[in-house]
C-alpha cells in the first residue's frame, strides 16, 4: 500500500508467512533463460568467499517446491520464486549456517505486479525467526525481522523509496550485510539502509519474495555469493 507521504506499509496482519511443502515437479510454459547477466557490473565485497551458487545445478541444496499457490525452484539456470496468492511471503534456504556474512545476488521481476517485495534473508533460525533485507519492483526498500512469528520493519519504519533501485522489470544487484549487530542493505552499489539489532547471531541465508493485494509475483535470482564481511 502506498501512502500520500511516499511510504509503503508492510501489512503485518494481512501478510501471511507461508512455508510450502515439497510436491512433484511440473513443467512451466515460460522460461527465464534469456534474462541478462548483470553481476559483473558491480564490484563484490572483498571478504573471503564462504559460499556461491549460480543455480545451474538443481542439486545444490535449495528448496524445490511447486504448488497451486506458488513455487520455489531452479529454472533456466536461475532460481525462481512465484507467488500466486495475495498477501504472502515465500522463501527458500540452502540449509547452511553462518555468523557474519555479506550476501550478494542479482534479482529481477519476470512478471506480475510491481507492488511486491524481494531480497535476501540472513541468520535464519527457523520459520519464525530471521532477518530480511528487501526491495520492490516499484523502488521501495526495507530491513526487518521475523521474531517469534511476528514481522517487524526495523529500518525504515515503513518501506521508503530510493532512486538507486531499478524499477519495473529491470534487474537489481542486492547486497545484504549482517555483521555483528549491523544490518545493511546496498542496491546497485548504493547503501540505502542500515540499522542495528542483536536478536539473532547466526543461522542460514535465504531468498525471499512477497506479494501484497495482487497475486502473480514472479521473481528470478542469480549469481549468489556469500562473503566474509
Amino acid at each position: 500500500m502506498i501512502t500520500p507521504g511516499g511510504e509503503k506499509y508492510m501489512n503485518n496482519q494481512n501478510r501471511t508467512l507461508l512455508i510450502v511443502t515439497l510436491l512433484v515437479l511440473i513443467s512451466l510454459a515460460c522460461s527465464i533463460a534469456q534474462i541478462p547477466e548483470i553481476f559483473g557490473e558491480y564490484p563484490t565485497n572483498q571478504g573471503g568467499l564462504l559460499f556461491q551458487d549460480g543455480f545451474s545445478d538443481p542439486s545444490s541444496g535449495w528448496d524445490r517446491v511447486r504448488t497451486q499457490e506458488g513455487m520455489t525452484d531452479y529454472e533456466g539456470e536461475r532460481y525462481r520464486i512465484v507467488i500466486d496468492t495475495p498477501n504472502a511471503d515465500y522463501w527458500a534456504n540452502p540449509g547452511l549456517s553462518f555468523t557474519d556474512v555479506s550476501i550478494e545476488v542479482d534479482a529481477g521481476k519476470i512478471s506480475g505486479p510491481d507492488d511486491n517485495d524481494y531480497g535476501l534473508i540472513c541468520r535464519y533460525r527457523d520459520t519464525k525467526n530471521f532477518y530480511f533485507l528487501i526491495i520492490s519492483s516499484d523502488g521501495y526498500y526495507g530491513i526487518g525481522k521475523v521474531q517469534d512469528g511476528e514481522q517487524e520493519l526495523l529500518e525504515p519504519p515503513q518501506m521508503y523509496h530510493s532512486d538507486a533501485i531499478y524499477t519495473d522489470n529491470q534487474p537489481n544487484h542486492i547486497r545484504a550485510e549482517c555483521s555483528g549487530s549491523r544490518l545493511a542493505l546496498t542496491v546497485n552499489g548504493v547503501l540505502v539502509a542500515e540499522t542495528s539489532d542483536s536478536s539473532f547471531r547466526e543461522g542460514d541465508i535465504g531468498l525471499i519474495v512477497g506479494s501484497f493485494d495482487d497475486p502473480g509475483v514472479d521473481i528470478w535470482f542469480d549469481n549468489l555469493v556469500v562473503l566474509v564481511p
